[in-house]
């Protein structure tokens, strides 16, 4: 290969597109994006971080007796201005909306007046019923310059993951204080993006680590087995995706394995490592083979 083949695209980025696909997620490139109803993903402009048609199409399959105007009341609260508040705040506040559903006021056609219903965002016992989109080369406008992250992952239209590479021999922490932390930047940056995070990663293929909005570099870490603790270790991207990206493990982890709490400096958001989520799991596991022995 010549030198010009060693690119962050080619050795790092499609593959990473390729094993998404493989997963289950679609995939579409947004390098040329058009905008409008019928553009590429459905914005209207740059500066959207919701792919609202994706979200309302989820709605209304998740919620098949609510009316359009439940659904509609709905994508407004998931997607209204959040800015005055911090991006931990944020996060903890829609991260309850998807546990939760949205609370909505409906007519009561039996009684009169208006009832509460719940919208369901995402379909946690059921991976199939939701809607996963891998979108790369995505651009975004914030409140003063442009971003475009290598790959967003995008669940029911919300952005769950993103993804920033780097080529090999390129530290993956180049990765995280070169591009993931300017876009969680308030002015700078894209912090919209965040407010519906899952965690971020930062790769260059064979170095991936992972962490939450709210970790500093030493707190990301390493995910190095897929689905049982004494599995030889590895530190790959694919390790990386197949152990946290596919489907059910993702709203398994989503779902189960997020924690916000109150410290001296604020606010933390924390998710839980490799180790602990496989021992839960198992644990679970073999609790539940015992009872059916």
């Amino acid at each position: 290969m010549s030198p010009q083949g060693y690119t962050e695209d080619r050795l790092v980025e499609q593959p990473a597109i390729e094993l998404f696909a493989k997963l289950g997620w679609e995939t579409v490139s947004a390098s040329e994006e058009s905008f409008g109803p019928s553009g590429t993903l459905g914005r209207e402009t740059r500066s959207e971080v919701v792919i609202v048609p994706n979200l309302r199409a989820a709605l209304e399959r998740l919620n098949p007796t609510l009316l359009a105007d439940a659904i509609n009341s709905a994508i407004d609260e998931l997607t209204r201005d959040r800015s005055a508040m911090s991006l931990a705040a944020v996060n903890q506040e829609i991260w309850d909306l998807l546990r939760n559903g949205v609370a909505v006021s409906v007519a009561d056609r039996e009684r009169g007046g208006l009832k509460t219903e719940r919208v369901r965002v995402i379909g946690w016992d059921n991976p199939q019923a939701n809607d996963f989109l891998v979108v790369s080369q995505m651009t975004i406008t914030g409140e003063l310059y442009t971003c475009r992250p290598d790959l967003i992952g995008f669940v029911n239209g919300l952005p769950f993951v993103v993804i920033e590479l780097k080529k090999p021999g390129v530290p993956a922490k180049q990765a995280f204080d070169e591009n993931l932390t300017s876009y969680k930047h308030l002015q700078n940056g894209i912090p919209a993006l965040f407010w519906y995070n899952a965690f971020l990663i930062a790769s260059n293929g064979a170095e991936s680590r992972v962490g939450s909005l709210t970790a500093d570099w030493d707190r990301f870490t390493e995910w190095k087995r897929i689905e049982r603790e004494d599995e030889p270790r590895r530190v790959s991207l694919e390790v990386m995706l197949r152990g946290l990206c596919e489907p059910t493990r993702l709203l398994d982890f989503v779902e189960n394995f997020t924690l916000f709490s109150w410290h001296k400096s604020g606010l933390v958001k924390a998710i839980a490592q490799n180790h602990q989520y496989l021992g839960v799991n198992n644990a679970i596991r073999a609790t539940l083979e015992a009872r059916a022995a």
